[in-house]
């Protein structure tokens, strides 16, 4: 019961994602063709809000639901990593038409061909942990 909050929080989640269309492939399809401005609009608020929590959470010290203190280190300064990981994010979202915070509302709403979208990201995750010493870190 501790954990209903954050099932309650993916729930709104879900249902913020959904009606602001951030799920639809079409617009993800708009926004890869440089037509819309819609899914950038949504990425920009993200990371605006993104910054926004991260700065509070620094400020203040706050703590983790279990009482711990949260603790973001800095990030170290790489362009190979970032560049080969947001090309690998980037050709994955493109091909699919959605990236991994949809996935579950996607099958969620019933579209049962993401189930495959979703084996995918498990696969791709496997084989970053069998491959991540042998990546640029």
């Amino acid at each position: 019961m501790k954990l209903i909050k954050f099932i309650l929080v993916g729930f709104v989640f879900g249902i913020v994602l959904t009606k602001s269309e951030a799920v639809s492939w079409y617009r993800i399809y708009e926004m890869f063709q440089f037509q819309s401005f819609h899914m950038y609009g949504i990425i920009m608020v993200a990371v605006v809000t993104g910054i926004i929590g991260i700065q509070i959470i620094k400020k203040y010290h706050l703590k983790d639901y279990s009482g711990t203190p949260i603790c973001i280190p800095d990030k170290e300064h790489s362009t190979a990593r970032y560049l080969l990981g947001g090309l690998i994010f980037g050709l994955g979202w493109a091909l699919v038409g959605s990236c991994p915070g949809p996935i579950f509302i996607l099958i969620g709403a019933g579209f049962s061909s993401v189930i495959l979208v979703l084996l995918g990201a498990l696969i791709g995750t496997f084989l970053y942990g069998v491959l991540k010493d042998k990546l640029p870190h």
